[in-house]
């Protein structure tokens, strides 16, 4: 299987298990590794062939900055569907979710929950 990668998108969401998080949200980043076979894409040069990053971007915005979580967990599964679902192509994905700024009284670079799903796999 080939990889196609998004790497730390940067978006603005309402994640936490706190009413202050939800109503007033944060910058989290999510990244994706998708598993798909990028043959035929690169040998006709065919966007039909492959999975369209610019639409795949426009997915995880939609869940990110539309929907409500209170764990970064749920977020990340709900990305991992949403993605299986959306694309046939795609076999596997990973998708990283990092919290950079939970709000308790610690310094450090965040929190990350990495989920891997496949296809045929039990949802």
């Amino acid at each position: 299987m080939d990889t196609m990668k998004l790497e730390r998108i940067q978006l603005f969401g309402n994640h936490g298990v706190f009413a202050e998080e939800n109503k007033l949200g944060q910058r989290f980043y999510v990244s994706l590794e998708m598993k798909l076979d990028l043959r035929a894409a690169g040998k006709t040069d065919d966007l039909e062939e492959t999975v369209n990053y610019a639409e795949v971007y426009g997915l995880v915005k939609r869940v990110v900055e539309g929907e409500t979580f209170k764990l970064i967990e749920a977020l990340a599964e709900t990305l991992a569907t949403r993605l299986l679902d959306a694309y046939a192509k795609i076999h596997e994905v990973t998708v990283r979710v990092v919290k950079p700024h939970p709000p308790f009284d610690i310094v450090f670079d965040g929190v990350t929950v990495e989920i891997t799903r496949r296809r045929g796999e039990e949802r």
